[in-house]
């Protein structure tokens, strides 16, 4: 809930999402590729916005709690630094969770309003999409004037009820406002997709709250980027060179090219689920060992 009031978390998820959306609605004249490379670029937009979100939020639950003195009230009282880490991390990945859960019903959205040169732009669906996201606002809005409610964590969970609405509405409606077989365009390919970016997100969320035990936001961005760029071609640089460094190197460092599977959506392909099955244990192993790391970086870290 710390997490959901911020104000950027709001911010990173509503434009992200409109972001998606305004993807599919331009034109790309890309030799009948149009309708992949859309996808390929929402898929990209919802990995880059979950790694600022996870650096931000890390930052904001426990650098931020160190500098102010929270962390220090909390651990006074029967909280073990291990119990503080394990629980901080779990508030952190639910975030993530949520933000990637409404990206993920906006990338369902445009592989649906895709289009190619042929075709024209979804503005139907693109008009209750906006009508969606400006009731969520109205919504939190006025529960905040009237009810004195947080704006900011409610507006997030009025904009995750409009996304699915907006889901469902637009999936009854073709193009040209008509009645339609629910979801008849929908590419469902892309749910292991997603659920493969979320898992490399959960990674990259372990490794910038172990460095926000010790370092502010813009030394723990810099560093999930450069972990970020280096996992994306961990294969290349260590993978192949069989020197001993290099297997480190490629042990070491999160493989998110594992989780990158966009190329797998071609015509005719999927991504099988025993492979997310198989990522998912990786998954866990990984994390273990970088929340491993964070409690021991944060166990001897003076609070005082």
């Amino acid at each position: 809930m710390e997490l959901v009031r911020q104000p950027v978390f709001l911010l990173l998820t509503t434009a992200s999402a409109c972001f998606n959306i305004f993807l599919a609605a331009v034109p790309y004249f890309g030799f009948g590729d149009d309708q992949k490379m859309v996808k390929d670029s929402v898929l990209a937009v919802t990995f880059l916005t979950g790694l600022l979100g996870a650096v931000l939020s890390a930052s904001a639950s426990v650098a931020h709690e160190i500098r102010t003195g929270t962390a220090l009230a909390v651990l006074a009282k029967p909280v073990g630094r291990f119990q503080f880490i394990l629980g901080k991390y779990l508030g952190l990945a639910t975030a993530i969770t949520l933000m990637t859960f409404i990206n993920f019903v906006s990338v369902l959205l445009v592989s649906r309003m895709a289009y190619d040169a042929y075709g024209d732009a979804d503005r139907v669906g693109i008009f209750i999409f906006a009508a969606f996201v400006a009731l969520a606002y109205i919504a939190g809005g006025f529960t905040n004037y009237f009810l004195r409610r947080p704006f900011v964590a409610d507006t997030v969970f009025y904009l995750t009820g409009a996304m699915v609405l907006a889901f469902v509405t637009i999936n009854f409606i073709d193009k040209e406002g008509n009645f339609q077989q629910f979801a008849k365009d929908v590419d469902w390919r892309l749910i292991p997709a997603t659920m493969l970016i979320l898992f490399g997100l959960w990674v990259v969320s372990a490794i910038a709250l172990a460095c926000s035990t010790r370092l502010e936001m813009i030394p723990t961005l810099a560093i999930c980027t450069a972990v970020f760029l280096l996992g994306l071609m961990s294969d290349y640089l260590f993978g192949r060179s069989g020197q001993w460094w290099a297997e480190i190197m490629h042990t070491v460092t999160p493989n998110l090219a594992l989780f990158w599977m966009a190329d797998a959506l071609e015509k005719g392909k999927s991504i099988p689920w025993n492979y997310v099955g198989k990522t998912f244990v990786y998954v866990a192993a990984y994390l273990t060992a970088a929340l491993s790391l964070a409690l021991m970086l944060f166990e001897d870290r003076e609070l005082s």
